[in-house]
């Protein structure tokens, strides 16, 4: 690999079965870090890397800055609030519709997690037992409900997103469709629903293959993931559809102006920010389109070997099927999927002192649990290993499975996991 650093970006080369991938670094001090999650998937609430996910896919943010974080693993959403304390916001119950973890988030799959102007999180659900989609709404209070069960062409890989209005677009059926909440229709506003690759103005003159992330900016244009395409489309509040990044004809990845850009490695989320810019979450990397369609990388690598789990500035740091991602607090926050972590990527930080007094190490026991997923197991403590009190029970979603002791006593304490009939 060469590289060479130009002003304020650093160029990679670096050739692969006979093809280049360019990636440009953006090198005005991005810095990754681990904001929440211990890495092995696990059940964990309590206060940053003492918590533990299993595969996190989708987070959004709202008003307050609080994180809102689909745990696939564990069929939960989870919450995370500024200083980074996890708790379950839904999921974990027994029933299809009610209040906070007193509902079931388990009985289908989720494809994506959006948010409202009024803080609703809304989920696009497909049963498990119909295969039905469904938009699931989560209210500020917690009240899980089934918000619209019968939308033309929504499905797990559909993109969501809301313009200021708060009307919410999906895309599906090679269509975006525009749906105000409460109207219980769904309307198509651009591409003609054959497979194809056609800029025009709405159903008739545009065409799309197999469209899915989507995002929304300030002046409400939508852009579009389109994955068989390969490209990033616009779609303006008239309806036009432009295609403004990427190319049909690239089997490559690599940053650059518009068409020049090369997204080979695909997109599973995309999100703007108030300044006309587009980021896009892609597995190994995080990647951002400027108003002028510049494509720069800010973190993480093109290349297979990058699926992997590392901190510190962009080039050096490393994802794992990234998934998800989201703009609060003036940073990006990802859903870190293969690595069980929440990571955030923090623009110019600044070194901060922190003094003596005001500086504690915590330590806290736990066990790993490798076992048989979907039981259920009892964890035990005892203090000399002959009399032994439960502590609590947990289904085990993933094998290796980490949990926490978050309330730890003094002295020596043991633990172990029964599995129950």
């Amino acid at each position: 690999m060469k590289t060479k650093i130009f002003s304020a970006v650093l160029i990679a080369i670096v050739l692969l079965a006979g093809e280049a991938e360019a990636q440009i670094y953006d090198t005005n001090n991005e810095v990754v870090s681990t904001f929440a999650g211990f890495g092995i998937p696990g059940y964990v609430d309590g206060q940053g890397q003492l918590t533990a996910f299993s595969s996190p896919s989708q987070i959004v943010s709202d008003t307050a800055s609080n994180l809102y974080v689909w745990d696939s693993g564990n069929a939960r959403i989870r919450k995370l609030t500024p200083d980074g304390t996890v708790t379950t916001f839904a999921g974990g119950g027994s029933y299809f519709d009610g209040y906070g973890t007193n509902v079931s988030l388990a009985w289908g799959s989720v494809g994506t997690l959006a948010i409202d102007h009024a803080n609703t999180l809304w989920l696009v659900f497909v049963s498990g037992y119909s295969g039905q989609s469904y938009l699931v709404t989560i209210s500020t209070n917690g009240y899980v409900s089934i918000a619209n069960g019968g939308l033309t062409n929504l499905g797990t890989g559909s993109g969501l997103c809301f313009d200021s209005a708060d009307n919410l677009y999906y895309s599906g059926g090679n269509r975006i469709y525009r749906y105000p909440p409460g109207s219980g229709i769904a309307q198509a506003i651009a591409g003609s629903g054959i497979n194809g690759n056609f800029d025009g103005q709405g159903t008739l003159f545009s065409a799309f293959n197999n469209p899915a992330a989507l995002a929304c900016d300030q002046a409400d244009n939508l852009y579009v993931w389109d994955s068989g395409n390969a490209t990033i489309r616009r779609v303006d509040q008239s309806q036009n559809v432009t295609t403004i990044a990427g190319s049909a004809s690239s089997y490559n990845s690599a940053d650059g102006v518009g068409t020049n850009a090369a997204f080979n490695g695909g997109i599973a989320s995309m999100f703007a920010d108030n300044q006309g810019n587009v980021y896009f979450v892609s597995s190994t990397c995080i990647r951002r389109m400027n108003a002028q369609t510049n494509v720069v990388t800010l973190a993480g690598s093109f290349f297979p070997y990058s699926g992997s789990y590392a901190n510190g500035p962009g080039n050096i740091a490393r994802f794992n099927n990234a998934s998800g991602g989201c703009f609060s607090q003036g940073m990006i926050f990802v859903a870190d999927t293969g690595n069980n972590r929440i990571r955030s990527l923090a623009f110019d930080p600044q070194t901060q002192t922190v003094s003596p007094p005001n500086l504690q190490l915590k330590t806290y026991p736990g066990v790993q649990i490798t076992g048989a997923i979907g039981r259920t197991y009892q964890i035990q403590s005892s203090p000399d290993m002959k009399a032994w009190n439960p502590v609590t029970t947990l289904l085990l979603t993933a094998s290796p499975y980490l949990w926490i002791d978050q309330n730890p006593v003094a002295g020596n304490k043991f633990y172990r996991a029964v599995m129950l009939p």
